[in-house]
């Protein structure tokens, strides 16, 4: 204070996340959502990527009212060639991608292998296995311009429990788990972690239409899976190719075949 001759040391407090960028495919909703706005609230610029625009801008409005903030990518992920797009954009303004949450997903058809029809098979791989593959394609030499580059996919349980009459979206987990551990495996020597999360049953949209009967005041929210999902995208993070499982709070490692 003046006159006192008493120093001053003003207290920044640095947010975790400051100064990284982080992309969120499904952030219009439920845990992308709440990835999202978790992940601005520890200092990332989040790049929110959903089908819906309202959603994007209610996301927006949190984020801001948190003081973060974010870019808002109206995109469907089926649009390849806007996956690329994207990638070429975040080159041209960023020059690196620090964080690629990849929790985009829909369920699909509940009904018996044989009643399904081709066409919501093709329209579930393709979100939720292909989709994914482009982002890999598009994002990991962003990825590599990073200090720390970190990956998580959201997966399910169904991925090895191979529910019955959940063929679609059992089968389409499963492989995006394959995919994430060849990818891992690939860059394992870089400085890119990549690892899976599985929220198992959570409060969200998705969750209701596919269990109906069941009450959604005895799930855990998104807001307290994404506790969990931030870490796994910090610098700190040291894993890769490993599950971290919500309703066990564990990382669990895969079993690699001798063959």
């Amino acid at each position: 204070m003046p006159g006192t001759g008493l120093g001053m040391t003003k207290v920044v407090m640095t947010k975790p996340l400051s100064s990284r960028i982080a992309l969120v495919t499904g952030a219009s909703r439920g845990i992308g959502y709440a990835t999202a706005r978790t992940l601005a609230s520890a200092g990332a610029h989040v790049i929110a990527v959903a089908r819906t625009q309202g959603g994007l801008e209610e996301l927006d409005d949190a984020i801001r009212g948190d003081g973060g903030s974010a870019t808002l990518v109206p995109l469907n992920l089926t649009d390849f060639d806007g996956i690329a797009r994207l990638g070429a954009a975040l080159h041209e303004r960023h020059g690196k991608l620090d964080i690629l949450v990849g929790n985009a997903g829909i369920a699909g058809p509940s009904s018996p292998l044989g009643h399904i029809e081709l066409k919501p098979w093709l329209e579930v791989m393709t979100i939720n296995v292909t989709a994914n593959f482009q982002l890999i394609r598009c994002m990991e030499p962003l990825l590599q311009q990073s200090d720390a580059g970190r990956a998580v996919f959201i997966t399910s349980g169904t991925a090895s429990k191979a529910s019955a009459y959940r063929g679609p979206y059992a089968a389409s987990k499963a492989a995006l788990e394959a995919l994430a551990r060849v990818w891992a495996n690939e860059t394992a020597s870089t400085k890119i972690r990549v690892n899976l999360f599985n929220p198992g049953p959570i409060r969200t949209h998705m969750r209701a239409i596919v269990m109906p009967g069941e009450d959604p005041a005895t799930l855990d929210t998104p807001e307290q899976a994404a506790e969990f999902v931030v870490p796994m995208c910090a610098p700190t993070w040291s894993e890769t190719g490993k599950l971290f499982d919500y309703p066990s709070k564990s990382v669990m490692s895969f079993r690699t075949p001798s063959v």
